[in-house]
């Protein structure tokens, strides 16, 4: 018995002695750094761009003739109106500065055009056919757009400028010819989104309002003066666009 209280009070010993020496030899708890915060990207407009943008258009042509051999048409005979359609190709350049989600800027833009169109002459009969070109619009305007991060719609308004021929045909046979410079109003709307940090790419659209304004005719035989017709001008075209911008880079935000 005594021998087996005296191996008990050992064990006991013992164990006391090596429980706090197992605690303290145990490893301690490895350190976790906690994940990092998510970090939201917001893509910033500001900056200078230029970029090159093609598409297709229509102008809407009305022809009056109020003058003929410099003999007054009184009132005004409507020759006829047609629709001149094609494709355009240019480029455009601007600046941006964004406020918040508000995004304001200024652009010029030029395009070549080829948008052509004709129609029989209700004045001078089948036989006569009368055709409008566009060769190049310009577009002048200021913009207000509103912001998604990387997205962007905004709508547009300022001038327009468009190079404009005409011509009337007998039997084919080209008899007199015109040209002019005309300038009007624009307003239209886009929408853009930014695939790098730089770069961006847009849909957009315009509408031209060109007026009312008298264009004298040349007879392609002497040079001497033909007609005068009132041509009344609307245009309608949608481009997509590439942009590559100067500044506003991502910016990380937590």
């Amino acid at each position: 018995m005594k021998r087996v209280l005296l191996g008990a009070a050992g064990l006991i010993a013992a164990l006391s002695v090596a429980a706090p020496a197992s605690a303290a030899d145990l490893a301690a708890r490895p350190y976790t750094k906690a994940p990092p915060a998510m970090i939201a990207a917001i893509y910033d407009w500001s900056g200078f761009y230029v970029g090159l943008n093609g598409g297709g258009g229509e102008a809407r042509k009305c022809w009056d003739i109020n003058n003929n051999l410099g003999v007054p048409v009184a009132p005004a005979f409507r020759e006829g109106c047609r629709d001149a359609t094609g494709g355009l190709a240019g480029g455009q350049i601007g600046y941006r500065w964004q406020s918040a989600p508000w995004v304001f800027g200024v652009e010029a833009q030029g395009d070549w055009a080829n948008f052509k169109g004709s129609s029989t002459s209700a004045f001078f009969g089948p036989l006569v056919t009368d055709q409008s070109k566009v060769n190049a619009i310009g577009l002048f305007t200021g913009q207000v757009g509103y912001a998604w991060n990387n997205v962007l719609w905004y709508v547009k308004g300022g001038a327009a400028v468009a190079s404009d021929k005409y011509n009337g045909q007998l039997l084919g046979i080209v008899v007199d010819t015109a040209s002019e410079t005309r300038w009007g109003g624009a307003v239209g709307t886009g929408l853009e989104v930014g695939f790098a940090p730089n770069w961006s790419l847009a849909l957009e659209y315009d509408h031209l309002f060109m007026g009312s304004r008298n264009v004298n005719f040349t007879a392609t035989a002497n040079g001497a003066f033909s007609r005068t017709d009132n041509v009344k001008q609307d245009m309608d075209i949608g481009t997509v666009r590439v942009n590559y911008r100067w500044g506003g880079p991502v910016i990380a935000k937590y």
